[in-house]
């Protein structure tokens, strides 16, 4: 929800919690972008269901029943295997690796890019320029075939690992977890 009403708007503008600043340190950025992006997502959603005269905590938040579901697993682990050390450990290392995915891959899609504040305070248009792409194969198999990023944010519905690049996109030169290397 957050990604294609928040990012997807503000994606390479210093509103986006998404989009990395140059110069900005990977470590510096994970500790902005997943608590922007949630609080951006809670305000996107409180805004909706206001329009729709519904409550915030309700079902008809998108954010409350991924959430609920999440809990439930988590504690059905526990309930299921027991408050085993193993598990102990396991579960926090496992939120904490997909965080640092999500965050490696948000930090490198739009470092430093910045799309053109206009006269009447807009920005331009999100461009294919305004996204990093990566056609390597370790990127496709570690960021789920986003390659072609620039494509996915230029075309939001087009499928992203069209054959051919883009001639406007930026792309590293390395494999994306190389790229990460930057800062």
């Amino acid at each position: 929800m957050e990604h294609n009403k928040g990012h997807h708007r503000d994606v390479a503008t210093p509103e986006d919690p998404a989009t990395s600043r140059m110069g900005e340190s990977i470590y510096k950025f994970s500790l902005r972008e997943i608590p922007g992006a949630f609080k951006r997502a809670w305000n996107l959603e409180k805004v909706r269901l206001e329009r729709l005269n519904k409550g915030i905590w309700s079902l008809d938040n998108e954010i409350i029943p991924p959430l609920l579901i999440t809990i439930v697993l988590y504690t059905s682990l526990l309930l299921a295997f027991g408050p085993d050390p193993k598990l102990l450990v396991f579960l926090p290392i496992q939120i904490a690796f997909g965080w640092w995915q999500l965050t490696s891959a948000n930090y490198i899609e739009h470092y430093g890019l910045l799309r053109e504040k206009m006269a009447d305070g807009r920005y331009e248009r999100a461009q294919p320029r305004h996204s990093w792409n990566s056609n390597h194969i370790a990127s496709n198999l570690i960021l789920f075939h986003l390659q072609r990023h620039s494509d996915h944010h230029a075309t939001r519905l087009a499928a992203t690992s069209r054959s051919g690049t883009l001639t406007a996109c930026r792309s590293c030169r390395a494999a994306t977890p190389a790229c990460s290397s930057w800062r």
